[in-house]
Order: structure tokens, then sequence, then C-alpha cells
């Protein structure tokens, strides 16, 4: 393998017959090119799609993990590109065909350069390959035939410019040299320009003879040094004219001229003069170009007769920035002579700065540190000089900066601290403009999102609330809505309304008011008393989603009362595992860890079936609920708490098991009074409420006239100095111990307008309520026995009746 395709470094090992100290020096050499980060590979042309270059991760000293990590790839700032990096094996392979000829000319060395860029951090390495040449085109001649006209009287060593070969191959694959077929009156001497191309004359080494041979025929072959050798030929037919024995003669063998790019057609560049001793039609003069190929020739054209240069196509400094023309000035007997004519162009600022975005970062956080880089770009002008020399800003006054560390790349990084609430986006133009005059420039604008987090708590209008409610309310009423703000987005500024954890008068407020989390809106949880509490104050607190969440409190203000009462909670048969049935809340006014308190299950009628919450007094189904369960479920609950010795309180819970309320009234009826299960009820209840007040004031009524009736009668027996008589109203328990109900227990009831988080609170069993006659009826005693009769019969009216309205517990 030839070294020119290797990698530097391995050329260095190759050559191992070299000796130490130049293997030193170009060791040395190669370890500064790579702390450069430039590597050259020179590889030739015409190679097949996927053919290796080099290993750039060991040329560079990179690992794959680095090249996948850092999003290595390729810029070139062209439209083709030739190279591909495999990022997976750290290889650059050939991407695109490679003609030597179409990329290059014949401008030698031939090379092409492009960086591999890499990320995290950022890591510029440029990279040149060589293109060597091969042998693939063979000398060619524009022309088809050579033309010549030669006076017979033209003196010996006249010369006689031949047309030029082309060969796109460069170095030894090159044109070589020129041939002239055998002749007797020509001789062919080749020579070369300042630029190394060779062209041919033909020189007149014996005169000729019009008489003998009027005309002469030869070949012209051009050949090149590859290997195998590549020819070209062209015929030469010259006519012998008689008697014109001077050529022209230019006044100068090279003319220099200057033209501006974007020139005009037509623009004026130089004039070329050349002189003919001859008299007559012998000395009239014609210019014409003698050596031009296809580009330059649709660029100028000459003025046959006056010998002006004009241009004829456009002209771009970019493309070409010298030209070199050759000129032959031929006069009417066929003599000519030969001039160089150099053309340079010179720049003018006519492109604009290019900008490539290498990376852009859309959106950035708000807490983003100033210095945080969102975009690298990359700035090209194809001008030169001045006009090529670009410069970066932002348009308007934006949080952000420009910044270059590297040759044309400029990196877009954040001045201040963003804030989201205050902009959420924005629109950065950058506008790149060059040193030209007059400067041109071009825009970029890039749209950022800033990306929201939780710096903002949320705020309460006010402080503090103020609210009002008229007393003997209905439990679950709405009380008032509060509303906090948080000026952050989506989860950040979701709200959740929380009731601080606080005692009012021994009890928590929950038993109080409830807040609903999403709405904020404050219920009543129970009857406020304004006898009992004038003012309730709690406190509110709006907490945001973010992580981690923020939060501010507000207090408000209102009257409540602590009276309340409860009832049997019902549990449909349909509750799935876990169905909260209600919250027992017990009280210690003791502090510290004597008034830790936990809630144990006692007794119940089926223990599979209920648990209660150790430390929040929660009771909840552990399993499903099925038809076998029976309707009727007394638990007894025991709270204790942590002092020593514990104290304990325990309260006993009914529970129904059914799906309707009718259900609950046919299978229990010894629970002491009914709950309200939902908010639907409200209408029935109060029209319950109704009824039971007018049979109460009825019932008032008959009460306090049977006890006037019975304080006459009692007169009576008073004077008469009967046996007291216990008498037993309708539903009255008597003193004996003879009826059903022994006890009647109040229970509290807190209820929110979800039933699922109800607090059931334990009250003291109430007192028994006996009706004692006295004696002092001055009736007759023939009708208190009468009475006493009709009371010791077993099967009396009266006695049925009472059991009738006592319900069986």
């Amino acid at each position: 393998m030839a070294c020119g395709i290797l990698p530097f470094s391995l050329c260095v090992k190759w050559r191992t017959g070299c000796g130490q100290n130049w293997l030193l020096l170009v060791f040395f050499l190669y370890l500064n090119q790579m702390v450069g980060g430039h590597i050259r590979y020179t590889i030739p042309e015409e190679m097949k799609k996927g053919s290796l270059i080099g290993n750039v991760a060991q040329d560079l000293g990179l690992d794959l993990k680095r090249l996948r990590s850092g999003r290595a790839r390729i810029v070139t700032g062209e439209n083709i590109q030739y190279t591909e990096l495999k990022t997976d094996k750290g290889t650059l392979v050939v991407n695109e065909r490679i003609d030597r000829e179409q990329l290059c000319g014949d401008v030698t060395p031939c090379s092409f350069s492009f960086e591999v860029i890499l990320e995290n951090p950022m890591e510029l390495h440029q990279i040149t390959v060589e293109i060597t040449d091969i042998n693939d085109h063979s000398p060619t001649f524009k022309r088809d035939k050579i033309n010549f006209e030669i006076s017979e009287s033209a003196n010996v060593g006249a010369r006689f410019s031949l047309t030029s070969a082309e060969d796109p191959d460069v170095g030894v694959n090159g044109l070589r040299e020129y041939f002239l077929s055998e002749n007797d009156n020509f001789v062919l001497k080749q020579n070369s320009n300042a630029d190394g191309k060779k062209y041919a004359e033909m020189v007149l080494q014996k005169p000729l003879d019009r008489e003998t041979n009027p005309k002469l025929s030869l070949k012209l072959i051009a050949v090149d040094g590859g290997s195998p050798q590549r020819s070209g030929t062209v015929n030469i037919d010259i006519v012998v004219l008689d008697v014109n024995d001077n050529a022209p003669v230019f006044n100068q063998s090279v003319y220099k001229a200057t033209v501006m790019e974007n020139s005009p057609k037509d623009t004026y560049v130089t004039t070329v003069n050349a002189s003919d001793a001859d008299f007559g039609s012998n000395s009239i003069v014609t210019y014409y170009f003698s050596d031009l190929n296809s580009g330059l020739r649709d660029m100028f054209t000459v003025d046959g007769r006056t010998g002006a240069i004009f241009i004829k196509g456009a002209v771009d400094y970019e493309k070409d920035k010298k030209f070199e023309l050759r000129l032959d000035a031929k006069d009417q007997g066929g003599l000519t002579d030969s001039c160089k004519v150099i053309i340079e162009v010179s720049d003018v600022n006519d492109n604009t700065p290019a900008v490539s975005v290498m990376s852009f970062t859309s959106p950035v956080s708000e807490d983003s540190p100033p210095g945080t880089t969102i975009g690298i770009i990359n700035v090209k002008d194809l001008d030169s000089g001045d006009n090529g020399q670009v410069s970066c800003r932002i348009e308007e006054n934006a949080p952000f900066k420009i910044k270059s560390n590297l040759r044309n790349y400029y990196t877009l990084v954040t001045d201040t601290v963003l804030d989201r609430e205050s902009v959420s986006e924005y629109n950065i133009t950058v506008v790149v403009t060059d040193a030209g005059m007059p400067p041109l420039s071009s825009k970029r604008t890039f749209h950022l999102k800033v990306s929201d987090v939780n710096d903002n708590a949320p705020v309460f209008p006010q402080g503090v609330y103020n609210a009002f409610i008229t007393e003997n309310n209905s439990p679950g009423v709405s009380v008032i809505t509060l509303r906090a703000r948080d000026p952050d987005e989506n989860q950040n500024a979701r709200i959740s309304y929380i009731l601080e954890d606080t005692n009012i008068g021994g009890s928590p407020v929950s038993g109080f008011v409830s807040v609903n989390a999403e709405s904020g809106v404050v219920h009543a949880v129970r009857s406020f008393d304004y006898e009992q509490l004038k003012e309730l104050v709690f406190v509110v607190k709006a907490q945001d989603g973010g992580s981690p969440p923020l939060s501010s409190n507000v207090t408000v203000l209102y009257p409540v009362q602590t009276g309340g009462s409860v009832v049997a909670e019902m549990v449909p048969r349909a509750a799935d595992v876990g169905y909260l049935v209600t919250k027992v809340v017990a009280v210690d006014v003791d502090s510290g860890q004597n008034a830790w308190l936990s809630y144990k299950l006692q007794k119940a009628t089926d223990r599979a079936l209920f648990e209660v919450g150790l430390q929040n007094g929660e009771i909840r189904t552990i399993r499903q609920v099925n038809d076998k369960d029976a309707v009727k479920q007394r638990l007894t609950v025991i709270v204790e708490d942590n002092g020593q010795p514990s104290r304990s309180a325990a309260v006993i819970v009914n529970v129904a098991v059914a799906d309707s309320f009718p259900e609950v009234l046919s299978e229990f009826t010894d629970f002491t009074h009914d709950k309200e299960y939902n908010d639907n009820l409200t209408f029935y209840l109060v029209l319950a409420l109704a009824v039971v007040s007018f049979l109460f004031i009825t019932c008032v009524v008959v009460i306090i006239s049977v006890k006037i009736y019975r304080w006459r009668q009692s007169r009576t027996l008073f004077h008469s100095n009967l046996p007291v008589i216990p008498y037993y109203p309708p539903r009255y328990s008597d003193t004996l111990g003879t009826g059903t109900l022994q006890h009647v227990y109040n229970y509290e009831v807190c209820r929110t307008t979800d039933s699922r988080k109800s607090d059931c609170k334990f009250g003291r069993a109430g007192s028994q309520n006996v009706l004692i006659m006295d004696p002092s009826s001055t009736g007759t005693m023939q009708r208190i026995q009468s009475e006493k009769s009709i009371l010791d019969e077993p099967d009396s009216p009266l006695e049925v009746r009472d059991e009738e309205r006592l319900p069986n517990r």
C-alpha cells in the first residue's frame, strides 16, 4: 500500500528503513499536528463509495463512546459531502464519487477540508483529505485540424504557435511532451508557461518552396506521463503563400490588466497591439485567441481588428481570481506572433454571510444560570479580506449574548436569569454583518420557549377572610369560597386547598368545617349555635402541585357551635375493599405523649368485615361485602392514650349493610337517630323535622293537660293516704329495668359533602326519663283501685299499647 493513502502516523511506522533522526523529526511533527486537532489523509480519486479513508477515532485519540456522546458529525458547508463519519466504528469513508478534475481542475495539490465537531464539551478537529490523480484522461486538442498559411519567404527560425492539448490530469499523469511527425521543413520546440503548462511551437528550419510543396500535412502528437501512457493527435495543414517575409510583432510580450468581479457584459479590459513591417495588405494584422478553453472563450472576447479585449460573461472572484490568455497576431501573409495577457480579478462585497445552525435547545428552564448555552451557529462569508470578516450581534435588547471561541463558530448563551412569568418565550434575532463597503448582513431568528419551574407560591388576594353564617344552619352548607393565584403554569400552578389541623375547644377543626381541595369552597360540617360559639378562626393552606410544593396560608373567621348528633352508618352491599364507613375521633385534653391516641376494634358482629385505623380511627371494610353479611353490624371501638397509666374510652357504632334507607328501617329499628346519607335528602329531612315539631308541640300540650289532670288526681290520693302507683308514659323507659331501652346514647356526626370522609364522635349516655306520680289526688279509692286492677292485668290494653310503642331492640 502506498504511503500517500495512509494516515501520517502509519507512514512513520511504514518507513522503517529511514534514519533515526528523520523518524524522530517526523514523530514530533505528527505529535504537534495531533495536539492541534488537525489530521490529513491522502487518497486517490475515483474510489468506490464506502471505501475506507482512515480511522478518525484512533488518529484523534478519541474512543467510540466519546464520538457517540458528543454527537460527532462532519461540518463542510458544501452542497456535496464527499465523506461520511461512521461513529459506530470511528472510521471515515467515501460517501460520494470524487473526481479530482471536477473538484480542483488543474490546481495541485488537490484537497478539501472539513471539521469534525463534538459537543458536551464542544471540540473541533480539522481534517484535510488530499486527492491524488490517476491517469484517467488522455490529452485532447480543442480543434480537429490546425491550418497555417505560410509564405515561402518565411525566414528560417520563424515560429508558429500550435494549439495546446489539454489533459485534466496533473503531475506525472498530466501532459508531458509533444511530438511532430517527421518532415524536412519544421522542428518542434516545447515551452512552459510560468504556471508550468506546456505549449509547443513549430519552428521553420528550412525555407519553404511553394513550387515544390504548396501544401504540407503534419501531425502533432501530445502524450502524458501516465502508466499506461495516453496520447492525443491533431492534424496540421500548411498552405505555402508567396512573398510575405515579415511577421507581426507585439510591442509587449506580457500584458496585465485588472477587472472587478461582477462587471457587466462588454466591460473593457485592455488592448494588445502588434505591428507588421510589410506594406499593403501584408501589413494588416488580425488578433485572435490562440489557446482558449471553453470556459474562457465564453468569458472574454477580443476585437480582431483593434486588439481590444472585453468581458463577455460573468466574472466571479470566488471562482477565479486570475486569468491567463494567449493572443496571436496574424498578418495577411499568415505570419503570426503571440503574447500573454494576465487578467486579475478584484473582489467586491457581493456575498452575504451564511448562517448555519449547528445545534439549538428549546425550551430552556427559567432557572438556568447565566451563561447557559442554548445554540451554536457557524458563519461563513465567501468574500476575501475585509469583505469576508464578519461580526455577530443580537438584535434588540434581549437577555442573551454571542460568544466566539472557535473560528467561524459562535455560541448563543443566556446573559441573565430568565423569568417565565415575565416573558415566556423569545424571538432571538442574530444579525451577522461583514466588514465590506457597503457592509452586507443576514439574519437568523430563533424561537426560544422558557419552561416553568415551581418558583412562585400560591397567593391569596387577602390575608384574612371574614364570613358570616346564620346559626342553626344545615350541615354541608357552603360558607365561603377561597381563591388563590399562582403565576406558574401546568402542574406547578395546580392549587390544592388544605385545612390546617388545629383544635377548637379541644376538638379538631375538621369537626366544624371542611374545604374542597380543588374548588376552595368551605362547607359547614355541622349546625352552629351562636349561644355556644360566636366566632371560629381557622387557617386554610393553598399548596401548588410543584416539586417541592409551595404554599401560603390564609385565616378565615366566622361563628360556629360544637353541638351535633349521629345515627348509624350505612354501607352499601357494593362497597369495595377499603370503603370508609366512618371515622371515630376522640379528644384528649392532655398534651405530649399523654395525648397520643390509638384506636382498636374491641368487639364486632363480624371481625372479618371491618377494621379500625390505629392512628386515624377510620373504620374501613377489609373485604368485599356480600349478600350473606348480616344487615345489623355492631362495633365497639376502644380509644386509649399513651399515658402511664393508660386511660381509655369506648364507643359503640351501629352499621347497617344495605343499599337503601327503607331497608334499614325495616331491619334496623334500635338506632337512636336517623342519619342523612346524602345532600339530596335535605328536603325530606326538613319536612320530617316540621312534622316532628308539630307532633312534639302536640305532645307537649297533651302532656301538660295530662299533668294538670294528674295533679288534680294526686291531690285526691294525697288526702286519702293511698300508695304511689308508678306510671309509664308511652315512649319512655321504666325505672325498674323491665324495658329494652336501658340507655340512650348520643353521637356527634361531623359530615362533609363526601360521606366517606365523615367523622364520628362518641358522647355520654343520656339520662333516663321516669315519670313519678305524686299520690296526692283526692279522688275516690274505688277509682284508684280500678285503675290499679287494670294495670295489674297482664293483658290489659294499656300494657299492650306500651309494648307496641316500644320497638323490639
